[in-house]
């Protein structure tokens, strides 16, 4: 039987050596790690492995460098620092398959520490807004210690656990992480906008989050009959589910539903998820499967890029040799929307960073990571247009991507390609 101790109390469980779980997203539990983060002096080497994590990282502050080190299945803006200096490790997976980490034993996990919704009448609590690999991290770890809190949704689905799964509650009662995001500019709605170009009614959509994820569902309220399968919800599907853009009635799998691993927006879409049935947040092991994947209609999944070269590789997680964000999801879907029945794979990005750099370019910076393969890529999409690259040769795809390119770089690549490829 689980028990109800201090924060304190529970995360003296926490061995030098051991490997620890922090739940996903928006879901960290901020006491649990603030009370684990306090033992430093006493420990050594306690390995934190997790996914993307909100709020700070206390365990990542280089003055901890011999207590604690990081092992990220994704990189976010709270441990990128310690990765990049290498104080930090950064593990490139597929999401899909990092269920089966912990499962198969590859990375035994110590304890998990996760932040639930208080139990209900028959004991249950739920994981919230993160079901994602935190289910199979509760599932495994030798430890669970969980973080109550009033604040996290009760969402349906795999994220049920029983409070005698549970070692160790902590009460604690606060706000969850929320991303009130930004307007996206007149470029990422341009963006957008040709991404809905791509989108047919009827089809199952997976996008993220971000200004263009946001630009491209705001683009999207003329559809309809639009599903949702997707790792991740963002306020935007919200706004059109309102909209009755958003049935699910023309998926084959789970029908009606609204598919997701995790959910990371504002508490307008945590009071959505909470205890609403059409929200089904499940296990990513199922959810980022390629085999569930194809079996709905017309998937169309928008994922972004750092730079795309080419002939159509896709850099997504490091710029240069600088690791940046992870793999994640985005080759899962990928491929299930390339399987799927009229699906449209898309890579969605700016034509220039921030410093007026192209981002469609002619090599990927030395020591940057391939996501997804040239062999994998259907639509590149910038502001300036789509570049359909599915059949088309390398010198084809050339020219196409040159076609989305800034103006101002379209040129120097044109004759870059020239010396690859020849004319056309």
């Amino acid at each position: 039987m689980s028990r109800t101790v201090s924060a304190e109390e529970a995360v003296a469980v926490i061995k030098s050596g051991d490997r620890v779980f922090v739940h996903s997203v928006a879901a960290a539990p901020r006491r649990l790690l603030e009370a684990m983060t306090a033992r430093a002096p006493e420990l050594r080497v306690v390995e934190v492995v997790s996914l993307h994590t909100e709020g700070e990282a206390p365990y990542a502050a280089p003055e901890l460098a011999r207590s604690f080190r990081v092992n990220a299945l994704f990189v976010g803006p709270n441990v990128r620092e310690a990765v990049q200096q290498g104080r930090g490790d950064y593990l490139p997976v597929f999401l899909s398959e990092v269920p089966q980490l912990f499962r198969g034993g590859a990375l035994p996990l110590d304890v998990a520490l996760v932040q639930v919704s208080p139990p209900d009448r028959h004991g249950f609590c739920s994981l919230g807004v993160s079901v994602d690999v935190s289910r199979a991290a509760v599932q495994t770890a030798r430890t669970v210690i969980a973080q109550v809190n009033r604040h996290m949704p009760r969402s349906h689905g795999d994220g049920q656990i029983h409070v005698e799964s549970i070692d160790y509650l902590v009460e604690g009662h606060e706000p969850i992480h929320e991303h009130p995001g930004h307007p996206p500019t007149e470029e990422e709605y341009a963006i957008g906008r040709h991404c809905a170009e791509l989108v047919d009614d009827g089809a199952t959509l997976q996008i993220g989050i971000g200004a263009l994820a946001d630009a491209t569902l705001a683009a999207l309220g003329d559809h309809q009959r639009l599903g949702v399968h997707t790792e991740m919800l963002s306020d935007g599907i919200v706004d059109l589910v309102e909209k009755g853009v958003i049935t699910g009635e023309a998926k084959r799998v789970h029908p009606g539903k609204i598919v997701a691993g995790f959910a990371f927006g504002t508490r307008k879409l945590y009071d959505f998820i909470d205890d609403n049935p059409q929200v089904a947040m499940l296990d990513i092991g199922y959810v980022n499967d390629t085999a569930v994947i194809r079996r709905n209609p017309k998937v169309t999944a928008v994922n972004s890029a750092i730079e795309v070269d080419l002939t159509g590789q896709v850099c997504a997680d490091t710029i240069g040799d600088l690791q940046y964000s992870g793999v994640g999801g985005q080759m899962d879907f990928i491929r299930g929307a390339a399987l799927s029945e009229g699906g449209k794979p898309i890579v969605a990005l700016p034509s220039v960073t921030h410093a007026g750099e192209s981002r469609i370019v002619s090599h990927l910076k030395p020591g940057a990571g391939v996501v997804t393969t040239r062999a994998h890529v259907h639509f590149v999409v910038t502001e300036y247009g789509i570049a359909d690259l599915w059949g088309k040769n390398l010198r084809q795809r050339a020219a196409a991507l040159i076609g989305i390119a800034h103006p101002g770089h379209r040129e120097a690549l044109a004759a870059e390609a020239r010396r690859r490829f020849g004319s056309w």
